[in-house]
């Protein structure tokens, strides 16, 4: 078929618009390069003693790149008679184009006689610094050859002026090795504006391929049902999961929002809509272990099994991404009354069996017991067998991405639970949905001027009750909506929605105001702890802003302490370099939690420890409690043989104090001695307790009458940390 829509004419037009479009192009890419080169230009110049003469000249090659860049981003020239569903080339002024065309010919000129003043910082390459001056000279022309292909007059305009600059400077330098470098530029030279016009051959070669393709394309009308066809088809396969034959992610929400809009669905008619969450249950194992080919085959074949038994269902299911399955259940009406007695065929195994108050959820439970039932039947080839955990979510007025989130929220409890479990929401689980969310959404607004999150201190007492020892920072937080969150779960969201830097950054201005409270008061000797756990450990540079906190606060390093878990001081080499900064910094280090969790000796082998702290399940109770005694005991043994202070955390009764004192324990924490308190209450209880102290010690009491701390009168009860 010959090309008649398009005359030579109309082409030479469209290429030239075509080489506009692309020279603005490569001038935008190119002048961030430009700039960061004349930054180190001048750079280089200041170091060599030619200030003024590196900073006249990055302004004027600052002006020009300015200048290109107004130029590049004007308004493209487009005909008086072009229509609105033309696209730039085709919609084009010739005569504008051609003015453009110059106007960038001359705007390379320009710059490159910018870049032609290098001599000017270097001698005239004569000097040290003469061979950054050229291979930056050298590099910038090259890139400039190599990003402009389209019109070969504009990087000719920018490489000639530099280049030539330098030939002329390195010839009136003299000496052999000059004039062989100035003959070696010249050629350089020759061999990038024949590179410029070869690409610019090639490039108006290849746009007057794609302008005639596009012409033919236009003419070719006989050709759109055809095409039609084949965009239905691949919106078909865009809606499903190629391994699995179910929807995907994006089909399944489109289906599953249709299901519930459908007339009876979702509404205030009986049946209600069931989302059921599906993840396999030892699949990565299988993965890992048999490789990827048997994973897609056990894929696939859950899959199939899905399709089985929604066959005779309203439903719709689809696989949204890894070994993650969802299905959108909605009951028949006979279904949902006979299904209320169906738990007696229900596994024992399964959580919940179904009771006449269970009956919304009773068809949802069914369908959940056979799909476990049937998956945990499922052989993968000979490799062995997986099973598959469920979140159920039964809501009649919940849109699918509400309830995608609940049966997710359910599924994270069954998981919990162990392997073929599912799990429904319920209203607990919507209450702390409901309460992280809000968490999520509040904290940032929380954490800006102390407008919820606070940072509440509880006393350390040494001596038995007698002196002030040290404070320990919590966290606290009472949500508006929600009253106490716990300090975990403010981790959790900060850590989820990115804002663990800042929380630290918000306990570390609070103990930092503490400490300063602390030292105007005259106790100076009180060291203020906070906690971090591993998860901050890891990720943040931790040591970093904790110095440079306490250096811009004017907080002497020693009046704080880091508190870690277990799992950080036993995985020691994750946080290696940044607990050694802070032990170089004179921070003391200490153990929080110990004998819990990732309890293990090697936690005690850290040279960074100065202090560890007994868990609170040890102590509680610990009169009555013989092996509490005796491994508290060992303990303070072991803390005594590595020179390490031990604190009893959790001292609740004046029995379990009296038992710590008997064995040897005299550093203690817990309500019995005093509870979290705000900064205030805490900085006048430490007053007060310093002055009791005070007053007793000039009545010189004797050393085997320990007297507890006196409690914060009138402290809220809130979770410890």
């Amino acid at each position: 078929m010959s090309i008649d829509t398009v005359d030579s004419g109309m082409l030479s037009r469209l290429v030239r618009a075509d080489q506009l479009s692309s020279i603005r192009r490569s001038v935008l890419t190119a002048i961030p390069v430009n700039v960061a080169l004349g930054v180190a230009g001048m750079l280089v110049a200041i170091n060599s003693g030619l200030v003024l003469e590196g900073v006249l000249w990055f302004v004027l090659s600052s002006a020009v790149n300015l200048g290109r860049i107004v130029l590049c981003r004007w308004p493209y020239p487009r005909s008086e008679t072009a229509s609105a569903g033309q696209n730039e080339a085709e919609g084009a002024d010739h005569h504008g184009v051609e003015r453009h065309l110059r106007l960038a010919w001359v705007s390379a000129f320009v710059s490159g006689l910018a870049w032609a003043l290098v001599p000017i910082l270097c001698e005239g390459y004569t000097s040290p610094q003469a061979v950054f001056y050229l291979t930056v000279v050298c590099g910038i022309t090259a890139g400039s050859v190599t990003h402009a292909p389209a019109y070969a007059a504009v990087p000719m305009a920018f490489v000639a002026p530099p280049l030539l600059s330098a030939v002329g400077c390195l010839w009136v330098a003299g000496g052999f090795d000059h004039i062989a470098l100035a003959v070696t530029v010249m050629l350089y030279l020759g061999a990038l504006i024949r590179i410029s016009r070869l690409s610019e051959l090639g490039f108006r070669a290849s746009s007057r391929l794609r302008n005639e393709a596009t012409a033919m394309a236009r003419s070719l009308r006989t050709a759109h049902a055809r095409a039609e066809d084949v965009a239905q088809e691949m919106r078909r396969r865009s809606m499903h999961d190629g391994l699995t034959g179910l929807l995907n992610r994006d089909g399944f929400m489109q289906a599953a929002e249709r299901l519930l809009a459908a007339p009876g669905k979702g509404r205030d008619a009986a049946p209600v809509p069931c989302m059921l969450l599906l993840d396999l249950d030892g699949f990565k194992a299988i993965n890992d272990v048999f490789g990827h080919q048997v994973g897609d085959d056990a894929l696939a074949g859950v899959g199939r099994l899905l399709q089985h038994e929604l066959a005779d269902e309203q439903a719709v299911a689809g696989r949204l991404g890894g070994d993650e399955f969802a299905i959108l259940y909605v009951p028949r009406v006979d279904d949902s009354r006979t299904d209320a007695s169906a738990g007696a065929d229900m596994p024992a195994g399964l959580p919940g069996a179904p009771d006449a108050a269970h009956a919304p959820h009773a068809p949802a439970r069914a369908l959940a017991a056979r799909i476990i039932a049937a998956v945990s039947c499922t052989q993968v080839r000979k490799y062995g067998q997986f099973g598959v955990s469920i979140g159920i979510c039964v809501e009649r007025h919940a849109g699918v991405s509400d309830l995608l989130a609940f049966a997710d929220a359910a599924l994270y409890v069954a998981k919990r639970a162990g392997r073929n479990q599912f799990h429904i929401f319920d209203a607990t689980l919507r209450r702390q949905l409901d309460r992280w969310r809000d968490a999520e959404r509040d904290m940032a607004q929380a954490m800006q001027g102390g407008q919820g999150i606070e940072v509440w201190f509880q006393p350390i007492l040494g001596d038995g009750g007698r002196r002030l020892d040290s404070l320990e920072a919590l966290l606290r937080w009472k949500h508006p909506k929600h009253g106490w969150i716990p300090p975990e779960d403010m981790i959790s969201v900060a850590a989820g929605t990115g804002q663990s830097e800042a929380l630290l950054r918000v306990i570390l201005a609070g103990v930092s105001e503490c400490i300063r409270q602390l030292q105007a008061m005259g106790l100076a000797h009180v060291r203020v702890a906070m906690n971090i756990s591993p998860r901050e450990m890891s990720r943040l540079p931790v040591d970093d802003i904790v110095l440079e906190s306490l250096r811009e606060q004017g907080i002497a390093t020693t009046s704080l302490e880091i508190e870690i878990t277990e799992e950080t001081a036993l995985n020691i080499e994750i946080a290696e370099s940044k607990l050694a900064a802070l032990v170089a910094a004179h921070v003391r280090i200490a153990i929080d939690d110990f004998g819990v969790g990732y309890s293990s000796l090697a936690s005690l082998r850290s040279e960074f420890m100065s202090r560890l702290k007994i868990d609170r399940s040890f102590v509680h109770d610990l009169a009555a409690s013989r092996n509490n005694r005796v491994l508290v005991d060992a303990v303070l043994q072991l803390g005594r043989s590595l020179g390490v202070e031990v604190v009893a955390e959790g001292v609740e009764t004046e029995s379990d104090m009296r038992a710590l004192l008997t064995l040897g324990c005299h550093v203690m924490q817990g309500y019995h001695l005093a509870r979290p308190m705000p900064m205030a209450d805490v900085l006048a209880w430490a007053r007060g307790h310093a002055e009791m102290q005070a007053a007793t010690e000039a009545r010189a009491p004797s050393p085997q009458q320990p007297v507890a701390a006196e409690r914060a009168a009138g402290d809220p009860v809130v979770p410890a940390a």
